[in-house]
């Protein structure tokens, strides 16, 4: 039975680890952050709620935006 993922607090690399898990924590985090930048809509919406890059942690806001663009890891 699989766990289910619950939104909560993150660092970015717990949460890049989940998405790419046969990844090296610096891929998986380079790769994440990718999907980010690539997404514009998600991107502004990180810096109207106060995102700064190279923030090691991530809000519940943000994860669940994360989320809902790319799904669920």
């Amino acid at each position: 039975m699989e766990k289910e993922f619950v939104i909560r607090s993150y660092s970015y690399c717990e949460l890049a680890m989940l998405y790419f898990p046969n990844s090296t924590k610096k891929n998986a985090s380079a790769q994440l952050g990718k999907w980010i930048r690539e997404n514009e809509k998600l991107q502004s919406q990180w810096l109207e709620l106060g995102f700064k890059p190279r923030k090691k942690l991530l809000t519940p806001i943000q994860v669940k935006m994360i989320i809902d663009v790319f799904g669920e890891p």
